[in-house]
């Protein structure tokens, strides 16, 4: 991913050719490494998102290896992430199938099995809730009270 794929001002990030939307987080996320390249390698001339010591003084981008070696051992890795994202995507919007395909260019199928992750996820939260209202105490404010007019006497 190049810096010209980064729209930080239109919250926009173009991956694989398609145009996505920034949260907040990745947004925040964005800002903050970028600010961090800045100072780090304030003259580098490499036009690469993600550059480390060893191409932050030349053209090219970082290896797969560097990226995978960089992320090993630690909980989150890059196909975590993804999932996680998506999921939360569904979570949020919706479980609509159609925008989880057009936000993440992601097949049919693929598609289809998020939305339905997120439908029985919604839905077992929603009984959750219901069962968790159900056995809550009446509002106090409706019930008589000893220490009304009728109560004192």
């Amino acid at each position: 991913m190049r810096l010209d794929d980064v729209d930080l001002g239109d919250r926009r990030l173009v991956i694989d050719g398609r145009v996505r939307t920034l949260d907040e987080l990745t947004h925040t996320v964005l800002v903050e490494w970028l600010e961090h390249r800045r100072d780090r390698w304030p003259r580098t001339a490499n036009p690469y998102l993600i550059i480390n010591q060893h191409t932050a003084f030349d053209d090219r981008p970082v290896s797969k290896v560097w990226i995978t070696d960089a992320l090993r051992g630690q909980a989150a890795t890059l196909e975590r992430l993804r999932v996680d994202r998506q999921l939360e995507e569904a979570l949020t919007h919706g479980p609509d199938p159609l925008h989880l395909a057009a936000v993440f260019g992601l097949d049919d199928k693929t598609a289809i099995r998020y939305a339905n992750a997120a439908r029985q996820i919604l839905k077992t939260e929603a009984e959750r809730h219901a069962i968790a209202c159900s056995l809550e105490p009446k509002d106090a404010a409706t019930l008589p009270s000893s220490d009304g007019p009728l109560g004192s006497r």
